[in-house]
């Protein structure tokens, strides 16, 4: 589902696709990438231990979590680790279209290159942290 749904994001189109950790990893040594998603719960490691492994073999690749994994233990360490964003499974088109646009905006503006003013610099780490979705009425 994920592909399809990003597949209809303009700018984006799905590079390849990986069902383990081996595959994700020998993917990205065979296929230029930009961006990840990737799930934390794999059949032969988790997600985090891919984004380990990607940092340690020299890979810059951009990740974005798309998961189940709700424990604030495993977020953190996402972050600790360079994911960019967390979406939770279950999400709609409209959640991931936010976090897929929401990343294209700051990859247009980072790839400009150049210096950055703080508030510059405010804005890009406040659009990574967009919902995207208005929060639902509690009730």
């Amino acid at each position: 589902i994920n592909a399809a749904y990003v597949a209809k994001v303009p700018g984006f189109r799905v590079a390849a696709q990986a069902h383990s950790a081996a595959e994700a990893l020998a993917t990205v040594e065979e296929v230029p990438v930009g961006l990840i998603l990737l799930d934390h719960y794999l059949p032969d490691r988790n997600g985090l231990a891919v984004v380990r492994e990607l940092r340690l073999l020299g890979h810059q690749v951009d990740v974005i979590m798309v998961t189940a994994a709700r424990d604030v233990a495993t977020v953190q360490d996402a972050m600790r680790h360079g994911a960019l964003q967390y979406l939770v499974k279950p999400f709609t088109y409209a959640g991931l279209r936010a976090k897929l646009e929401a990343y294209a905006a700051l990859r247009q503006t980072l790839d400009g290159g150049g210096e950055a003013e703080q508030a510059e610099v405010d804005r890009l780490f406040g659009a990574l942290w967009a919902t995207g979705e208005p929060a639902l009425p509690k009730g």
